[in-house]
């Protein structure tokens, strides 16, 4: 079998990653590949990373063809470019999954009727700043450390005892008073590094991404990712 040329390796590149982008979020196929970069930065991590690359590539194409339908082979990229190009292709195509790379897979749990105190305790010896909080097999939220010192210490300045927010307040009373939940999520099994990334990019207050089979907050949890993992996730998509 015939070698192919680094052009020919180049423009496959730029056609799989091309129509990948275009199939996946339905965008129309005659639209500019510089623009369809610049308009997925949004909904694709990988994308986002490599941005100023990919639009680099985008005008290189043009460069090494001279007709649409890439007849006309004018330019040879460098072997470097074509390889970075082949990687983030990769990316894009064959996502890794998150579940069997980055995934904390020894999940620890704590039920709903557990005072502060134990479950304070647990996070202590545990060293574990993330742990799922289960009523009746169901997950209604996450027990977190930073989260439990502010809500103490509001317990504190509104005249509480410490003893009794200890003894006698459950963790399923303390998240019930948290306003909002949307500092965890409930993700499929085949979420992918990328989005998880994003999900992290996309909301700040994002503390943790729970991992079920199908997404259901009450199926038995997989794995769990955490802003601790962000650093180890972006290492995934630079190696």
């Amino acid at each position: 079998m015939k070698k192919k040329t680094n052009a020919e390796r180049f423009i496959n590149c730029f056609n799989k990653v091309d129509y990948a982008l275009k199939a996946k979020y339905n965008f129309n196929r005659s639209m500019g590949f510089s623009d369809l970069i610049r308009r997925t930065v949004a909904l694709n991590y990988v994308v986002r990373k490599y941005e100023d690359e990919l639009i680099d590539y985008g005008r290189l194409r043009n460069a090494i063809v001279h007709s649409s339908n890439n007849e006309i082979i004018i330019a040879e990229p460098h072997e470097e470019v074509v390889e970075k190009f082949e990687k983030i292709e990769k990316l894009i195509n064959k996502p890794a999954i998150a579940l069997d790379t980055v995934c904390h897979r020894d999940i620890l749990s704590v039920s709903a009727e557990k005072s502060m105190q134990d479950v304070i305790k647990l996070i202590a010896t545990s060293h574990y700043s993330n742990i799922p909080v289960y009523k009746a097999n169901t997950l209604i939220g996450i027990a977190n450390g930073q989260k439990i010192i502010d809500a103490f210490g509001m317990y504190l300045e509104t005249g509480g005892k410490a003893k009794v927010f200890l003894e006698n307040v459950k963790i399923e009373d303390m998240l019930s008073k948290i306003e909002n939940s949307n500092y965890y999520l409930v993700k499929p099994a085949d979420l992918t590094v990328e989005d998880a990334l994003l999900e992290f990019n996309k909301n700040h207050k994002l503390l943790a991404i729970l991992i079920t089979k199908t997404g259901n907050a009450s199926e038995i949890p997989l794995g769990i990712i955490t802003t601790g993992d962000i650093i180890t996730m972006n290492s995934i998509l630079d190696q």
